[in-house]
Parts: structure tokens; C-alpha cells; sequence
């Protein structure tokens, strides 16, 4: 715990930092593109048009909310797990990406993947834009619980801070990792669920929502569709949210102790 607060400290007191840096990782994405920023919204259009393509038009899935297309029900769906895989898949190898850093002994590792997550966030407040545009676009007024996306985000940040502290400490020695991350996270977008809904399907099994809920990320998805689609209030899901939180807590200090343990070795290896 004593680590966790000095961490607290040294990220409050290097915070410019800390921001310039996600400002220029967040820059450096682009670098020598020649469509530049478009390709940030090129391949999650088209993964969303995929999708739609297959469940609206193809299995004519009806959506679990009543009054709203299927397309509106996707959105705030997909838009938390773009975030979560994007900030864990480049969270992973950022010791590799700022190994020049981790070699700098005045310079504390730590913050590396605090960085990363911040640059990914930045994608993120692009994209939550991007999903309340379409949703004025479609006629729907603003609702003051739009506002919780911003709780459910810091949610969604610290529950990917977590699990990237053990990725990318582990991953400095165990490079499979990696691979190991992309092919949890193709099966967690299925997992949480992103584009489907038990009640989508009259013979899905009764304890099969239970089961889902299992999964800490089917918090930061309802949320966000609780905020956008029916207006309930993170209060309104207390056990869910204590678990989630409980969850999150246990992965945050299990990766941090895992992240101080091989820290000594990280120059050595890099």
C-alpha cells in the first residue's frame, strides 16, 4: 500500500509530464501516415459496420433496449472496448517502446504505463464525441445521465492500469505475452458482451447473464449503455459495481507488486 501512495505522489507531482509525453505518444501514432489521424476512425467504423452487417441485417437481431436501433445499442458498447483493448494491447509493450527511459535511473518505470493508458484516453474522449454526435444526429435530446461516461471511463482505466502493470512487466521477459493479450482480448469482446445480449435470443439459458456478469468489463458496457441508452445511474447497480471495484482493486495491487518485484531487472534485459 505504502508503494501504491508514493506512486499516487510521483504521478501528482510529474503530472506535466506525464501529459506531455501521452501528447507526444499520441502524436507519434501518426507520424509518416499519410492519411494520418483518419485511420483513428477508418478500422472501428468499418469493425462497426461489420458487426451491424451481421447481427441487423443478417440475423435481424432485435436489440435488448426497446425504441433505439441496433447501430445506437453498439455504439456504447464497442466505444469502452476499443479504449480497454487499444490501452492494454499498447500497454503491454510500452518498456519495450521507452526502454531508453527505463534505462535513465532518475527516471521512475512506473509511470510508462500511465502514459500509455493517458494517450489512449485521449482516443477515447475523440470517440465518446464521435458516439454523442451520432446520437443527436439521430434525433435524441441530451440526458444529464450522458455524463457518467466519464466516471465509467476512469472505471475502464483503471481496470486496464491494472492488468497492464502485470502485462508489461511480464512481457519484458516473456515476449509472448503479447500474443497472449490479443487473443484474450479477441475473445473478450464476445465475453462481455459487446454485440450481443442474452435476451437477444428467447432460448439463450437463464443462468447464462450470470455468468457474464463474471466479467469485470460487463460493468463499464452496461454502464455506458445504462448512461446513453436508458438513463439509469451507477447507484441504480451497487453489488455489480462493488464487485467490479473489488475486481479492479485486487488486479491494480496484484500488477503492482508483480511490476516492483522485476522492475530491478528491466534494464538488464532491455
Amino acid at each position: 500500500m505504502n508503494y501504491l501512495v508514493s506512486l499516487l505522489k510521483e504521478i501528482i507531482t510529474k503530472r506535466k509530464l506525464i501529459l506531455d509525453l501521452s501528447k507526444a505518444d499520441f502524436k507519434k501514432r501518426f507520424v509518416g501516415s499519410y492519411f494520418g489521424i483518419a485511420w483513428l476512425f477508418l478500422q472501428p467504423l468499418a469493425t462497426i459496420m461489420v458487426y451491424f452487417c451481421v447481427f441487423q441485417l443478417g440475423f435481424k437481431s432485435a436489440p435488448p433496449v426497446p425504441g433505439y436501433p441496433y447501430v445506437l445499442w453498439l455504439i456504447p458498447g464497442i466505444v469502452p472496448w476499443f479504449y480497454f483493448s487499444e490501452s492494454l494491447n499498447l500497454g503491454t509493450g510500452c518498456l519495450q517502446e521507452y526502454n531508453y527511459l527505463v534505462k535513465k535511473v532518475v527516471f521512475r518505470v512506473e509511470i510508462l504505463p500511465v502514459i500509455k493508458m493517458i494517450s489512449c484516453l485521449m482516443v477515447h474522449g475523440i470517440f465518446a464525441v464521435v458516439m454523442i454526435a451520432i446520437f443527436l444526429l439521430y434525433g435524441f435530446m441530451p440526458r444529464i445521465s450522458w455524463l457518467q461516461i466519464i466516471y465509467y471511463s476512469f472505471a475502464s482505466s483503471m481496470l486496464s492500469l491494472g492488468i497492464t502493470y502485470f502485462t508489461s512487466a511480464v512481457n519484458v521477459f516473456f515476449k509472448d505475452i503479447s500474443q497472449i493479450v490479443g487473443i484474450f482480448l479477441q475473445f473478450g469482446i464476445w465475453m462481455v458482451p459487446v454485440m450481443w445480449d442474452p435476451d437477444m435470443f428467447p432460448s439463450a439459458p437463464a443462468w447464462l447473464s450470470s455468468v457474464l456478469k463474471i466479467n469485470p468489463f460487463y460493468y463499464i458496457v452496461a454502464g455506458y449503455r445504462d448512461s446513453m441508452l436508458t438513463g439509469n445511474w451507477f447507484i441504480e447497480r451497487p453489488k455489480l459495481g462493488l464487485y467490479f471495484w473489488a475486481v479492479t482493486i485486487v488486479l491494480m495491487l496484484a500488477g503492482l507488486k508483480v511490476f516492483k518485484r522485476l522492475r530491478p531487472h528491466f534494464s538488464d534485459v532491455l
